[in-house]
């Protein structure tokens, strides 16, 4: 069974340097470069679309009367974007493979 650990951003900066054979400041550098990209197309309503892992886009969640948990008084919940992540066909297979 996998281990339940998260990997975080530095965890993903090593793996880069290893498997690109580049110093971590540069792959810091190209995974921040990445990241900030997919941000910025968000921000500006893009929906980004990488073939075989996934994409990412943003949904629209309309304002709404929520509840305050400690007192219970109706209060209103403005309109907001939050972002969405897709997996591709080829992500989904390679995490779940079929069995024959």
């Amino acid at each position: 069974m996998a281990s339940r650990h998260a990997m975080t951003k530095a965890e993903l900066v090593e793996e880069v340097a290893h498997m690109t054979h580049l110093t971590k400041k540069h792959a810091e550098i190209i995974v921040n470069t990445v990241l900030d990209s997919i941000i910025e197309s968000l921000r500006d309503g893009d929906k980004i679309e990488l073939r075989g892992f996934g994409s990412f886009r943003i949904r629209h969640r309309g304002p709404r009367i929520g509840r305050n948990p400690k007192t219970g008084e109706k209060v209103p919940v403005p309109a907001k974007r939050i972002p969405y992540f897709k997996p591709g066909k080829e992500l989904r297979e390679l995490l779940n493979p079929q069995r024959s």
